[in-house]
């Protein structure tokens, strides 16, 4: 098995609702983002899947959030723009374009800072 992953960012602006404390007042953030498919095999070039189709599926879903306030963002109406929320948003709208027979997406790693972060990894057991 093979894990592929990207390393990406967006920055952005949000503020936790009925969080007791600084974060619950609007603040930014440079968004790390972390993207791994897990391939079962590899294709006749000898790859898990090409960096370039990665990379594409991953900007469509970063332009949708760089510069925005998160808690305008549709996804967010109803729940807080927190870094788990924002992985497991994350993966979903990348989930259907990230999976094939021979791989799929296997994590979203969302990074506040370069030393806090959270990995969500959908329902995939493998």
């Amino acid at each position: 098995m093979y894990d592929v992953f990207i390393k990406t960012h967006f920055s952005a602006g949000h503020h936790l609702r009925n969080y007791p404390g600084d974060c619950e007042h609007p603040h930014g953030h440079n968004w790390n983002v972390e993207v791994t498919v897990r391939a079962t095999e590899l294709d006749e070039l000898g790859m898990g899947i090409d960096f370039r189709a990665l990379k594409q599926a991953v900007k469509k879903v970063m332009d949708d959030l760089d510069h925005c306030d998160l808690n305008r963002h549709p996804a967010f109406a109803d729940k807080n723009p927190s870094s788990e929320n924002l992985a497991a948003y994350i993966f979903h709208a990348l989930e259907k374009d990230l999976s094939t027979v021979r791989y799929h997406l296997h994590a979203i790693m969302v990074g506040e800072t370069d030393s806090t972060g959270v990995i969500y990894r959908g329902r995939s057991t493998c």
